[in-house]
C-alpha cells in the first residue's frame, strides 16, 4: 500500500535551564490514503509533539534537530516557512484540542472558516460565504445559514469542535491530525464527532493521524495503533493484534486500567510510579522503573524496537516480549 505520510527518526528537542530534553526521541510510522492510525499514551509522552513538527509548528525553543517527514514524495523538514504555510489547512489539517482557544473570539464563524477559501482557493468572500455553510451542513450543523454569523462563545462544544472540523476538511486535505477531538465533550457527542470523522475518511480516502490517551475511542477508529512512551514508540501493532495480544508491559499496563464490562472488580489496576523526568531519563529500558517484569538488562540497555510475530506488523521495544 502506497504510504501518504512516512515519519523516519524523528527528534524534536527543547533546550531549557535544565538542558536539553528529547521530547520526541527517534519517532517512526507512517500513514497509507484512508487509514486512521492512533498515536497514544500518557501526557508528556511525545504525541502532541510530534503532530506539531509534521506540520511545522514546533515553536521556540524546540527544534526538529533530526530524522525525515516523507509527506507525498517530499521530505517536509526541507521546506522553508512560506511553502509550509501554503501545506498547512490545504494538503494537511489540524483539529486542535480546545476549539474555543483555537477560534477567535472576536470574528463570527463565517469569517474564519471563510478564510480558508479565499486563502488556499482564491476565492472571492461571496463564494467564500456560500461554501463555509456548505461545509457547516457537510459536518452536521443545523441552520448554517444562521450559524455562519455566530460567533465562537455562542456555540456549544461540540457545535465548536464540528466548525473546527469543518475547517480542517474545507479543502480536502490528504491528511488530518486530530490532536484530542473529543476532550471536554459530553459521551453523546463523543460519538457522532468520531462516527463524522470516521466517515468523512472514508469518503475521501483522507488518511487520518488520531492523537489521544483514550483506548476506547482508538477502538472505535483506528486502524492500525502505535504507543509512546518518554518520547519513543514502544508498541506498534493493528488495533486488533493491540488489543488482543499486547506484547509491550507499557501498553499492557494501559489496557488494563480499562474498566471491562465482563467483569467484576473492586478497583481497577494502575501502572505504578509516574513518568520519568525528561532531563534525568533512567538507562537502560525508559520504562523499567515502572514495569513488574525488568530485570538487571532492562536496567543497563535500551531495547530496540523489532518484530515480535515474524513479520513487520506487530512492533514492541521490549526484551520479553516474545515470551
Amino acid at each position: 500500500m502506497a504510504q501518504l505520510l512516512e515519519v523516519n527518526n524523528l527528534q524534536t528537542h527543547f533546550k531549557t535551564d535544565g538542558g536539553v530534553v528529547a521530547s520526541v526521541n527517534g519517532v517512526s510510522f507512517s500513514v497509507a490514503k484512508g487509514e486512521t492510525l492512533a498515536i497514544v499514551g500518557e501526557s508528556g509522552c511525545g504525541k502532541s509533539v510530534t503532530s506539531l513538527s509534521i506540520l511545522g509548528l514546533v515553536a521556540s525553543p524546540g527544534k526538529v534537530v533530526g530524522g525525515e517527514i516523507w509527506f507525498e514524495g517530499e521530505n517536509l523538514l526541507t521546506k522553508n516557512a512560506k511553502d509550509m504555510r501554503k501545506l498547512r489547512g490545504n494538503k494537511i489539517s489540524m483539529i486542535f484540542q480546545e476549539p474555543m482557544t483555537s477560534l477567535n473570539p472576536v470574528f463570527t464563524i463565517g469569517n474564519q472558516l471563510g478564510e480558508v477559501f479565499v486563502h488556499h482557493q482564491h476565492m472571492d468572500k461571496k463564494a467564500a460565504r456560500l461554501k463555509s455553510i456548505e461545509m457547516l451542513d457537510n459536518v452536521g450543523i443545523p441552520r448554517a445559514d444562521k450559524v455562519i454569523d455566530y460567533f465562537p462563545h455562542q456555540l456549544s462544544g461540540g457545535m465548536r469542535q464540528r466548525v473546527m472540523i469543518a475547517m480542517a476538511l474545507s479543502c480536502n486535505p490528504a491528511l488530518l491530525i486530530a490532536d484530542e477531538p473529543t476532550t471536554a465533550l459530553d459521551v453523546t457527542i463523543q460519538a457522532q464527532i468520531l462516527e463524522l470523522l470516521k466517515a468523512l475518511s472514508k469518503e475521501r480516502e483522507t488518511g487520518v493521524v488520531l492523537i489521544t490517551h483514550d483506548l476506547g475511542v482508538v477502538a472505535e477508529m483506528a486502524d492500525r495503533v502505535i504507543v509512546m512512551y518518554a518520547g519513543k514508540v514502544v508498541e506498534q501493532a493493528s488495533v486488533y493484534d493491540l488489543f488482543a495480544a499486547p506484547k509491550h508491559p507499557y501498553t499492557r499496563g494501559l489496557l488494563k486500567s480499562l474498566p471491562n464490562i465482563d467483569e467484576q472488580v473492586d478497583e481497577l489496576e494502575s501502572i505504578s510510579g509516574s513518568v520519568p523526568n525528561p532531563l534525568n531519563m533512567p538507562k537502560g529500558c525508559p520504562f523499567h522503573p515502572r514495569c513488574p517484569i525488568a530485570t538487571d538488562l532492562c536496567k543497563t540497555n535500551a531495547p530496540a524496537l523489532e518484530p515480535v510475530n515474524g513479520g513487520a506488523s506487530h512492533l514492541a521495544s521490549c526484551f520479553y516480549s516474545k515470551e
